[in-house]
């Protein structure tokens, strides 16, 4: 991209300062600013890029882009425009070649079930011989290559960098997750999605949009965004299913699982290895477990016929999909060894999630096995889902363990008394704010007859404390534990 051209696409509102040689990099941290790179002032919620706009040009910025009047040297060329969060995503592809509009796009939104959903088409996709790539919470997948994934959805500026390595890697199709947060901040406003998905929306984020409504008006925005060519993809079983399409251009292609939408579904049978679902007349099997996966499974099926796939095709390759990790995962000693407890890992981290997981979990144990719930709630977030989390785990588990989750700035502590005000009967609460301590008293005092979910976690492999993020994942605690009950196993009873 040249100067000229940067000028351009920018429409200034006004411009000031000499034009530099060269340009580099575009960034919206002024911290990782270096010599001729372009920096854009963002406004945030929590900082704004205008009162870093001297750190940038002291890191070597030759280029500043922000909708505010600043004082600048002569040789810094200043470009003031109406809107920079606009133009942010517009200008991060442009920079980069465009890679987005070489690309399929699937954006899956909604409260819980993004991961699983994402990582099933995905893997649906790749099975079938397309190369796909996938941007989400757990991880990121450049064809069969994994990275990190730090956001849920990246800021424009990684997320167009990312598209340019997927493009370059040969890919087709990338699946994203695409959080409220993401569109509420415009970060894929300037992207065209082929297939839009919606899964549910519950009580979650609430520290950030405040309300409901804003939280649903958010997600709504994924739908709006879409052109007529493109598949608007709802569970009408959630009560916003049906509105949030009600206004999109797309095709709208709705599926319930009790008899309300365009396609339904129904669970045949479930056991802890599994389900077989039905949609309209057609039986397969799934490895998931749970009437919340079905959902998921329903919906990959669907998003992978809307990108062109074969449905019967498409419902044979789910048999060998498993989804995400951290996702109802069973942690099992690789010897089989007799007398320990079952043990599942999984993120929920919100009510509806926990009650999903924990009703699930409740319904495929035998009578006679107890089942205990180990879970904690994150710090700088919504405090409201604290105690309601309480209440979901002393519905559903035989006994109930509080311990620390990622509690972030905040004092433990006073994340478990919060949770701790939602028991109707807190003295039979077992509080262990130590996890590790609480993962390895809970599976060592646990005999066969007992199920176990660590809950809040999932694949996360790290606890954040005081803007320290310190290794810690529940599935190696619990395996540690496991093989050291190797040949001592329990036979108490968990009351």
């Amino acid at each position: 991209m040249t100067i000229d051209q940067l000028i351009e696409f920018c429409k200034p509102v006004s411009l000031e300062g000499s034009n530099p040689e060269t340009l580099g990099k575009l960034c919206q941290d002024s911290r990782v600013v270096e010599n001729n790179d372009i920096f854009i002032a963002i406004s945030g919620i929590k900082s704004d890029g205008h009162n870093h706009i001297r750190e940038a040009v002291a890191n070597g910025a030759s280029v500043i882009i922000s909708e505010k009047d600043v004082e600048l040297e002569s040789d810094i060329l200043h470009i003031t425009v109406k809107n920079t969060r606009k133009l942010l995503g517009p200008l991060a592809q442009r920079m980069v070649g465009n890679p987005a509009k070489k690309l399929v796009l699937t954006g899956i939104t909604g409260t819980n079930g993004k991961t699983t959903v994402a990582t099933l088409v995905w893997q649906v996709l790749t099975k079938m011989g397309y190369k796909a790539s996938l941007l989400g919470t757990v991880e990121k997948r450049i064809n069969q290559k994994r990275f990190q994934s730090k956001l849920t959805t990246s800021d424009p500026i990684e997320l167009a960098n990312d598209m340019r390595q997927i493009v370059d890697a040969g890919s087709t199709h990338l699946i994203m997750e695409v959080s409220s947060h993401a569109l509420s901040q415009k970060r894929v406003s300037n992207l065209s999605f082929a297939v839009a998905a919606f899964t549910n929306l519950s009580h979650d984020h609430l520290d950030y949009h405040k309300s409901m409504e804003e939280y649903a008006s958010a997600k709504k925005m994924l739908f709006n965004s879409l052109d007529n060519k493109s598949w608007a993809i709802t569970n009408v079983d959630d009560p916003k299913g049906e509105w949030m399409t009600n206004s999109t251009p797309a095709k709208i292609l709705s599926f319930s699982l009790k008899g309300k939408g365009l396609i339904n579904a129904s669970i045949i049978s479930s056991t802890p290895d599994g389900m077989v679902i039905k949609v309209d007349d057609t039986p397969f099997h799934t490895p998931l477990a749970g009437d919340f996966n079905a959902y998921n499974v329903v919906q990959a099926l669907l998003i992978s016929t809307a990108l062109g796939l074969d449905g019967s095709k498409v419902s044979e390759v789910l048999g060998e999909c498993y989804g995400a990790p951290g996702r109802l995962e069973k942690v099992a000693h690789p010897d089989s060894i007799p007398g320990v407890p079952t043990i599942f890992v999984d993120y929920a981290h919100t009510p509806d999630a926990l009650e999903n997981v924990a009703s699930t979990l409740k319904n495929l144990k035998s009578k006679r096995d107890k089942l205990i719930i180990m879970f904690g709630c994150g710090g700088d977030r919504d405090k409201k889902k604290r105690p309601e989390m309480a209440l979901i785990a002393e519905k559903y588990g035989n006994r109930v363990v509080v311990t620390s989750d990622n509690p972030r700035s905040e004092d433990p502590l006073e994340i478990i008394d919060d949770i701790m005000s939602g028991f109707k009967k807190p003295e039979q609460v077992t509080v262990i704010p130590d996890r590790a301590e609480a993962i390895k008293k809970t599976i060592s005092d646990a005999n066969q007859r007992t199920m176990i979910l660590i809950a809040g976690k999932g694949h996360e492999t790290y606890q954040e404390i005081q803007g320290e993020r310190i290794h810690f994942d529940d599935r190696e605690h619990a395996l540690t534990t496991l093989k050291q009950k190797n040949g001592h196993p329990e036979t108490e009873e968990v009351h």
